[in-house]
């Protein structure tokens, strides 16, 4: 379970085909406190942690491996990762833990395309375009979890919605690096999934 607050930016490594996928991150986090089977998600994707280590030299670098199964990658926008990629993780949520965005489950529903920029003031507006099956969770005002990130909705009309990213959000996150046409990776709101499936049996 996770809050879409992104704690690092981490940076793919390596990709290698192994049967699964299997990446290496580069992170800031302390590897020595991860433990082996331990969940973080990357870019909003809940993957668990197969091995960790740090490299020597002038500049240090803590690194985990992921194995990523063929599932998750038609799921997600996983496929794209190579060498030099940045991505937003989040550590799991521990009891006691101030939860500062919503409950993130880590299970993409799918993936989002972005359709257009636009500067507002400082922040800047983004628009998404979403599969027409999950446009129904997707509600102004609402909450929804994009490459892992927590955030809210600011409009919607049909499969298109909008969000606003300040300033601390593209800095904290991958989003300074957005640009039109990137998937990115899409969890409709928990309540909102369970509110339309209640809908259904009405």
């Amino acid at each position: 379970m996770f809050t879409g607050i992104v704690t690092d930016i981490g940076r793919v490594l390596a990709a290698d085909q192994r049967g699964d996928l299997r990446v290496r991150i580069g992170t800031r986090y302390d590897v020595g406190g991860i433990d082996i089977g331990a969940s973080i998600a990357c870019d909003g994707v809940c993957l668990t942690v197969v091995a960790t280590g740090k490299d020597a030299g002038t500049a240090p670098q803590n690194w985990f491996d992921v194995q990523v199964s063929a599932e998750s990658v038609s799921k997600t926008n996983l496929s794209s990762w190579a060498p030099g990629a940045r991505i937003n993780l989040e550590r799991a949520l521990r009891v006691g833990d101030e939860l500062g965005g919503h409950i993130v489950s880590g299970h993409v529903d799918g993936v989002a395309e972005v359709t257009a920029l636009r500067p507002e003031g400082d922040s800047l507006r983004v628009t998404f375009r979403v599969p027409a099956p999950l446009a129904r969770f997707i509600a102004p005002k609402g909450s929804v979890t994009l490459n892992g990130t927590s955030l809210t909705v600011n409009e919607v009309e049909g499969c298109d919605f909008g969000i606003n990213f300040i300033p601390h959000t593209q800095k904290a996150t991958t989003w300074a690096d957005v640009a039109v046409g990137d998937r990115v990776n899409l969890e409709v709101d928990t309540m909102a999934r369970y509110v339309a499936r209640l809908r259904d049996w009405v």
